[in-house]
């Protein structure tokens, strides 16, 4: 693994950090997923997005990338994913690959989102327009 950029962020998302962490003179493909916050989920409108980490994310996210990282050789991984109050349209995560061909890249990038999504305890709060809520977690958080 080349390129390595793991983070957990309160401010603006930088797709252009991530595409660079993973950018090399080895690499021939580059695959990028961007996950926005949408206005609607359940058929209701989004008014509030909130995400939230336990203590213990930070690692979480680095052990998922350096294991993606160890299952696809060769490949450049990066993942930042937001926490804090987000508006719609905003990024809330930023997953890349870099790899010297386009097959690795996807499947490196399919993979690392996937566990990120699966795996990471992180807890997004939705308050919707007709004011109910919702809490949808990753993942329950690690025990010691």
């Amino acid at each position: 693994m080349t390129g390595f950029l793991v983070a957990l962020r309160d401010t603006a998302l930088s797709v252009d950090e991530v595409i660079a962490a993973v950018s090399g003179a080895g690499v021939g493909g580059t695959a990028v997923f961007l996950g926005t916050v949408r206005d609607h989920d359940h058929d209701k409108q989004v008014a509030a997005l909130e995400y939230s980490a336990h203590p213990s994310a930070s690692a979480e996210l680095e052990r998922v990338v350096a294991e993606v990282g160890r299952s696809v050789p060769g490949v450049s991984l990066a993942a930042v994913h937001r926490v804090g109050s987000l508006q719609v349209g905003e990024i809330a995560v930023v997953v890349a690959a870099g790899a010297p061909h386009r097959h690795e890249a996807f499947a490196a990038a399919r993979l690392l989102v996937d566990r990120v999504k699966a795996e990471v305890p992180l807890w997004k709060h939705q308050t919707f327009a007709d004011g109910s809520q919702e809490w949808v977690g990753a993942c329950d958080p690690p025990t010691a």
